[in-house]
């Protein structure tokens, strides 16, 4: 699948990924200078590219293991979702889970993206619906082990 990709700076990177099978292509930052995200702070973390997601296709931002592991850091919101008809810079929300200041440098790659496709439902109102094993047991019910 191709994804076109421009470049609002000469010095931004292009999405790459990590080893043969990655589903997820990591995003470097792209910044001036050194980016401080102090502990509980969550900072914009802009990437210099722009994509053309196809149509039936989302793109979504996922941590990376070892930002989140070793600096604590990953997206503030969990899953960042980047609809196809989205033309503006991508930027990745950064959290410090942490419990020390982390800094950020120019070009590190700072989260993953996957394209995936994706099923825009049609929601039909129903005064009834199917019954179920599980029915409405929720958060937990399922049990641990």
């Amino acid at each position: 699948m191709k994804v076109n990709i421009k470049k609002l700076n000469e010095n931004a990177r292009i999405p790459i990924y990590s080893t043969e099978f990655s589903a997820g292509a990591d995003l470097c930052g792209l910044m001036d200078e050194p980016v401080i995200i102090k502990k509980g702070e969550t900072k914009l973390i802009k990437t210099g590219i722009v994509m053309e997601i196809p149509v039936g296709y989302v793109g979504l931002i996922y941590a990376r293991s070892g930002l989140a592991t070793k600096k604590g850091l990953a997206p503030a919101n969990k899953v960042g979702v980047i609809d196809s008809d989205y033309r503006g810079e991508i930027m990745v929300a950064l959290y410090n889970h942490g419990e020390q200041d982390q800094v950020l440098e120019n070009g590190e790659r700072i989260a993953q993206i996957v394209i995936a496709p994706f099923i825009q439902a049609d929601f039909d109102i129903k005064e009834e619906l199917n019954d179920t094993v599980r029915g409405t047991g929720g958060f937990g019910s399922t049990g641990t082990k």
